[in-house]
């Protein structure tokens, strides 16, 4: 399969399925290595094709029409995390990504694409298990979330219970 070929067919994948998509399970769909998928997501993204790279695969994101977004300006320990997160998809909120500010090397981004429970306690449990530090480590616990939600009002409430759980610093439209 050509390359330009592959990639079409990469991009109909991921827009079929529900789920995020692993590099490894494309490659093995595709019959190339992980770092042809890495290769050919980078090129995609590079043409405006909305990929994100998520902790559980690759997404096709697409923001329904309609939703609304905003971004949040928080600060908690690590052992909040869980707790924040958990706050955000129980009241409605899509969590789509994590930005720390970093004196040295500037914005660092990370698309997170957390909606359920269940994915907040999958991210809590890799943060673990993993071993590795959030990226709000780098700031003094200070990070941005950009949420997507069905309406502003949705968002007030996001924001009022990460104000009243002491998590808000400040939160903006988009």
């Amino acid at each position: 399969m050509e390359g330009a070929e592959r990639r079409q067919e990469l991009i109909r994948i991921l827009q079929e399925s529900n789920t995020p998509v692993s590099g490894s399970k494309l490659a093995g769909m595709l019959g190339v290595s992980r770092q042809v998928i890495v290769q050919d997501v980078a090129l995609l993204r590079a043409v405006n094709q909305n990929i994100l790279p998520t902790t559980r695969g690759y997404i096709l994101y697409k923001q329904a029409s309609g939703r609304a977004t905003r971004v949040y300006l928080v600060r908690h320990t690590t052992e909040q995390i869980g707790d924040e997160l958990g706050t955000i998809v129980e009241l409605g909120g899509k969590v789509l990504n994590v930005v720390v500010s970093h004196e040295i090397y500037g914005q660092i981004e990370a698309n997170l694409g957390i909606e359920t429970k269940q994915e907040v306690e999958e991210f809590v449990r890799k943060l673990e298990t993993k071993k590795t530090v959030p990226l709000k480590e780098l700031t003094d616990g200070l990070h941005f979330h950009t949420v997507e939600a069905d309406s502003e009002e949705i968002l007030d409430q996001i924001g009022a219970a990460l104000q009243e759980k002491g998590y808000l610093a400040f939160s903006t439209l988009l």
